[in-house]
């Protein structure tokens, strides 16, 4: 069997300032994005009209603008897809074309394209969303991370304690916020694929929560005199071989779907590239750290005396009690004089 990392001693908690400053930083970067250019949401949350175009040779961007804005659909979105000769066309509602359905959409921005491009141009595939379904699609997709994150609460409880379980949705809150600050400097399409992998990071990043959790359980009972800081570093340090290996595989199964898988994947796979990457940052240096704080402000019946982050207080010796003194030997009785 593969045996590697094993035995090893990282004292991984002395650096959780560190981390927590990096881990800060990228988030508020992230939140600047948003702020300036909100999420890329595709046609599914925003409704509206979507139309994949596929040319033999590359097009101007300003040829296709310009018979979308002909076929009356002017301020659609037009953004390449993956190779030089394919693009997406996304169009919103407008009030002077009447249509039915985005069947009908698809086919006059189809012939708008065919009057300028010729037989140049190819639909590959058009999709259609009402504005009320997209705006219902977010609400769900919201709601269903929100009852993650409460079913996650409740189980970590129940199963260990609810100091435990808060450790475990802060650092899986992290992980949500550091995905969107990601996805907003990337300007990645956010659709229900991208929502799913979310809940997939959320899900993956729980798994390895509670594997440390559940080996820091085991050792607080089978190192009585050690505190809680050497607890937690321990139990990372053991599960850190089954970390590697799985961690190692999973990245390596997206990072293949990003690069060979098509533009449709992509979103996905980038998603899930990072998260595996930030969930095993957020069970190492946010749940840990975060449980430890809970542990001093709270203690609980497990508690070891948790010592301040980044001290190193030496193990108190154990005092154990004199020998007894052996019992002295009786003397042995003076001879009693003859009577």
């Amino acid at each position: 069997m593969l045996r590697i990392l094993h035995d090893t001693k990282y004292d991984f908690i002395r650096h959780w300032k560190k981390a927590a400053i990096l881990t800060l930083a990228w988030i508020i970067v992230g939140l600047g994005f948003l702020a300036i250019h909100k999420l890329n949401y595709s046609i599914e949350f925003t409704g509206g009209t979507l139309v994949q175009l596929q040319f033999k040779q590359p097009p101007h961007i300003d040829g296709i603008r310009a018979a979308v804005d002909q076929a009356g659909f002017p301020n659609s979105e037009i953004t390449k897809f993956g190779s030089e000769k394919e693009y997406t066309v996304r169009a919103q509602p407008h009030s002077g074309v009447t249509r039915a359905s985005g069947d009908t959409t698809a086919k006059i921005i189809e012939s708008a394209l065919h009057q300028r491009f010729g037989n140049d141009v190819v639909v590959v595939r058009s999709e259609f969303v009402g504005p009320r379904v997209g705006a219902e699609l977010r609400y769900k997709a919201a709601i269903a991370v929100l009852i993650s994150f409460l079913v996650t609460l409740i189980y970590l409880a129940i199963r260990f304690q609810w100091r435990f379980g808060l450790a475990a949705v802060i650092a899986t809150a992290h992980d949500v916020l550091t995905t969107l600050a990601f996805l907003a400097m990337l300007r990645l399409e956010v659709s229900l694929t991208v929502v799913a992998a979310i809940l997939t990071v959320i899900g993956y990043s729980l798994n390895d929560t509670i594997i440390i959790f559940d080996r820091v359980r085991e050792n607080l009972r089978k190192h009585r005199r050690q505190n809680l800081y050497e607890i937690l570093n321990l139990s990372i340090n053991e599960t850190l071989p089954r970390s590697v290996l799985t961690h190692g595989t999973t990245i390596a199964t997206t990072l293949s779907l990003l690069l060979l898988a098509g533009e449709v994947i992509r979103p996905f796979a980038w998603v899930m590239s990072f998260g595996i990457f930030t969930g095993t940052f957020s069970s190492i240096y946010i749940a840990a750290p975060v449980l430890l704080w809970i542990e001093k402000r709270w203690p609980g019946e497990d508690a070891r005396g948790a010592r301040t982050f980044g001290s190193r207080v030496p193990a108190t010796p154990s005092v154990s009690a004199p020998p007894a003194t052996p019992p002295s030997a009786p003397s042995p009785r003076a001879p009693q004089p003859a009577r």
